[in-house]
């Protein structure tokens, strides 16, 4: 897994520090990188930036990690990119692979063993989208940083 440069030039100096892009290569270790990679992340833009992070974004952000990053490296062949990025009051989790397929969430089956991963991404998300790229497609989940309040709801679909 390596930081790959965003943009021709790279970034501005405050969006490189908002923001981390890692290429991934499949070779088994990546899922427990990816989640290192986003507490990582998150701990070095409220350290450096101050943004507050609460303790739950931290363990939200590394499920929704843990579950897009194993989704793409199962179904799409080939090499899949992760971004990680402040947004305003959320961290954004990109994933692009290269299959382009679009997910669907099937309906709550208590039975049914594994296949819940966007299930997950989807209740715990602030908001969630997937798209068609010109190659492959991109989906993009947004965890607040911030707890909500306790009379509203963990988290909603857009």
């Amino acid at each position: 897994m390596n930081p790959v440069p965003a943009g021709e030039d790279g970034p501005a100096p405050q969006e490189c520090a908002l923001r981390t892009t890692v290429a991934l290569d499949g070779d088994g270790t990546d899922i427990a990188q990816a989640r290192h990679l986003s507490v990582d992340f998150l701990t070095r833009v409220r350290a450096e930036h101050g943004v507050p992070v609460s303790a739950r974004a931290t363990d939200l952000t590394q499920l929704v990690v843990s579950e897009l990053v194993t989704n793409a490296l199962k179904y799409a062949p080939g090499p899949v990119l992760m971004e990680l990025r402040i947004d305003g009051d959320a961290v954004e989790v990109q994933v692009w692979d290269c299959d382009p397929v679009l997910p669907v969430a099937r309906a709550a089956d208590a039975g049914r063993v594994g296949q819940h991963g966007l299930e997950i991404v989807m209740a715990v998300a602030q908001g969630f989208e997937a798209r068609r790229e010109p190659l492959g497609k991109r989906i993009t989940a947004r965890i607040a940083l911030l707890d909500a309040p306790a009379n509203s709801a963990a988290g909603h679909r857009a």
